[in-house]
């Protein structure tokens, strides 16, 4: 029996508080997971402020870096800016081009390229001015350990023996007076050993690297598929004015005229200075002057000679012997390469071969005619032209009558600083040596890896072409060459350099006995090239091809444009951008031919430029040039695939440092617009300020951490991708 409870209890049982337990359950509960949430939120608050220290870019602060900073100051933030500020960029601040090639103007073009006597073009001084002032510091830098038989200490000795002018002035005409007197004198002085002619040419080739009556150089037949070198001879450049060469077009008569009267006071005043009397120097001239003239008739232009087919002519040696019978050329071409054997069946290539008959006939009728022979007009053209070849070495009065000659016929150009004729002089010399000092400088593996980089990124964007307008001959062309940084380092090393320059004397107080070495050292780097793939040269500023191989010169990886310890935007930027610009414009040739993308891509740009300028519709100024639609195209181009690069490099190494506190694709941007602003070789082609195209990128792709502002809403009309 089960007994109920009393009344009083039964209902205090009844009303407990509903579901109580699981209340206090839930609260318990959900008061845990708030404390959980807080300390995760602290956690995590505290670990990303951590992670964003760690991640923050680094201030980069070597020289190098605080440099660049100081010029970077100058330069606004591209995107700190509106689109349309960016249409005069340049201008802001000073930087516009003109203050580069002012800069340059103090340095003068290089006298002749090894081939051909093509002149740099003038759009790349201003790089070249920057190369030649680190060539300067290596060659006046007093922190570079080496013993005094080393062949960068015997550069340096070169180099201070050029600068040395005190000593040079003292010496006077003596040097120069002294080695015609061992070349058995001359008619001019009365005392002459009437030396044997070809003797005489041979040892002026072959000591002095000088070339009379016509040049001999080493190289490869452009016409030709193979890589074979072969002996090269061409006109020589004579100092007499000829009529091709007349800067006024509208009267040569009366300007050749006027050269040939400045030619010859030249001359006079030459032989003045060598202690020639003037009562010798009226009658000697006369004869000089009619070889000149007779031996100059027949050169010509390089476009002419392009034209008449008269460049890389081929025949061999005992073929050139016939129909060129003055010269003893088989002699002559084995005394300027040996040891190497040249025998008459060796093949030769002439550039132009109606010069070398005439030529010959000349010499042979200066030879037999006994008044021309007694003259000894042959023997006194040829040390005249030693003389040409060694006033660089001579006291200021030399090269003072040689400027104001120049000065004469039309040549406007500023006197090169001393220091940057020095430096080049010494580059003739020691080109190799100062070679593998930059490359110490340049930081090797950082210059192959944005070579590689840059490199890739470019074959990425014409793969976009390829499947665009379906044409493989420039994507074949692209994927079959190999990047690579020049020189190649196993010809560079010290050991082999010093044994190289071991039997060269140099010292610091006979610079002309310096430079006659220097004459002989350019000599052998000439007979090298038959074994060697090419001759570097340090001064070279662009990439260039070289059989199935795309090189990068040394002298591209200089700063502004590049040092090892910049930040890695700044390489992308500043010298990615030049890389990718001068890749194209080696490949555009081929790319105009087959790619209908180039049009679209400048057109679509240049719309977007029309929008925010408001040119009016139907307007000339809508219309581009041929030109400027190839130069709209690459540059966007290059734009893009240096931008590219970089940030794949920031995928593989997210870490990269700053300039003034602006980091990666900010401080990519703004070192394209300082560097294009200063050092652009093609902004004649470009319709608009180089800045521009950042705006063009920002506004068209997702490149860029953020937007560009415009006073115009230009997106709304605007809104196709180039």
């Amino acid at each position: 029996m089960i007994n109920n409870p009393p009344e009083s209890q039964s209902q205090s049982v009844q009303k407990p508080w509903p579901f109580s337990g699981q209340r206090r359950l839930f609260l318990v509960l959900s008061s845990s997971v708030l404390i959980i949430l807080l300390c995760l939120g602290i956690y995590l608050h505290r670990t990303g402020s951590d992670n964003s220290l760690q991640e923050a870019p680094l201030p980069c602060l070597s020289s190098a870096c605080l440099e660049a900073a100081a010029k970077l100051s100058i330069t606004s933030n591209p995107l700190a800016q509106t689109c349309d500020n960016l249409l005069v960029a340049c201008k802001a601040k000073g930087l516009t081009v003109s203050q580069g090639r002012q800069r340059d103007k103090q340095i003068v073009k290089r006298e002749v390229d090894r081939y051909l006597y093509a002149e740099v073009e003038p759009n790349q001084l201003v790089r070249r001015t920057v190369l030649l002032e680190l060539l300067r510091e290596i060659l006046e830098s007093t922190d570079r350990p080496a013993s005094e038989d080393s062949a960068e200490q015997k550069a340096q000795r070169f180099y201070r023996s050029c600068m040395d002018t005190e000593t040079i002035e003292k010496l006077g005409p003596k040097p120069i007076l002294k080695l015609v007197e061992k070349l058995g004198g001359w008619a001019l002085s009365g005392k002459w050993n009437h030396t044997d002619f070809n003797a005489t040419l041979s040892v002026l080739m072959t000591e002095y690297f000088t070339f009379p009556f016509f040049n001999i150089y080493v190289g490869r037949d452009v016409n030709s598929s193979d890589h074979k070198k072969y002996i090269q001879i061409d006109q020589p450049d004579f100092q007499i004015p000829v009529e091709w060469k007349s800067k006024d077009k509208t009267s040569k008569e009366k300007t050749l005229s006027q050269d040939l009267r400045h030619f010859l006071m030249s001359r006079v005043r030459l032989l003045g200075l060598l202690g020639v009397p003037s009562s010798s120097t009226s009658s000697h001239m006369g004869f000089f002057i009619q070889l000149s003239s007779e031996l100059a008739l027949f050169t010509q232009s390089l476009s002419n000679r392009m034209q008449r087919k008269l460049l890389f002519h081929r025949m061999t040696v005992k073929e050139l012997q016939a129909q060129a019978p003055g010269i003893d050329w088989l002699g002559c071409l084995q005394a300027v390469f040996q040891p190497l054997a040249v025998s008459e069946s060796d093949t030769v290539l002439l550039h132009n071969l109606p010069y070398i008959t005439h030529m010959s006939k000349t010499i042979s009728k200066w030879q037999d005619n006994h008044e021309f022979r007694n003259s000894g007009t042959l023997h006194t053209f040829m040390i005249l032209s030693l003389l040409h070849t060694v006033i660089p070495a001579l006291d200021s009065r030399f090269t003072a009558i040689q400027r104001n000659f120049s000065v004469a016929l039309g040549d406007d150009e500023d006197v090169v600083p001393r220091w940057a004729h020095c430096v080049l002089q010494t580059e003739k010399a020691f080109g190799r040596v100062l070679s593998n000092a930059m490359r110490e400088r340049v930081g090797e593996p950082e210059a192959e890896v944005l070579i590689q980089s840059i490199y890739s990124s470019l074959k990425s964007k014409l793969a976009e072409l390829r499947l665009k307008d379906d044409h493989l001959t420039v994507w074949n062309k692209v994927t079959s060459l190999t990047p690579r940084l020049s020189p190649n380092a196993d010809i560079m090393s010290k050991k082999n350099l010093d044994q190289q320059f071991s039997e060269v004397k140099i010292t610091e107080d006979e610079y002309f006995s310096n430079y006659l070495q220097s004459l002989s050292l350019q000599h052998k780097r000439t007979k090298k090239l038959f074994t060697e793939m090419s001759d570097p040269d340090i001064l070279s500023i662009t990439p260039f091809l070289i059989g199935n191989e795309i090189s990068f010169p040394l002298g591209m990886f200089v700063p502004p444009f590049f040092h090892p310890s910049y930040p890695r935007a700044v390489n992308y930027g500043a010298l990615g951008m030049l890389m990718a610009k001068n890749i194209l414009h080696l490949l555009l040739p081929e790319i105009q031919t087959q790619s209908k993308t180039l049009q679209a891509v400048s057109e679509c740009v240049w719309a977007l430029y029309s929008n925010i300028t408001k040119i009016p519709h139907g307007s000339h100024l809508l219309t581009l040039t041929l030109e400027q639609q190839r130069e709209i195209w690459l540059q966007y181009t290059a734009l893009e695939i240096a931008l590219q690069a970089y940030q794949k490099s920031l995928l593989k190494e997210p870490k990269d440092t700053s300039l003034s506190g602006i980091h990666h694709t900010h401080l990519f941007l703004t070192s394209f617009v300082q560097i294009n602003c200063h050092f652009d070789p093609y902004h004649e082609h470009l319709p608009f300020e180089a800045s521009f195209l950042v705006a063009a990128i920002c506004m068209n792709s997702n490149l860029c951490p953020k937007g560009i502002n415009c006073t115009l809403n230009t997106h709304q009309h605007f809104r196709q991708k180039c």
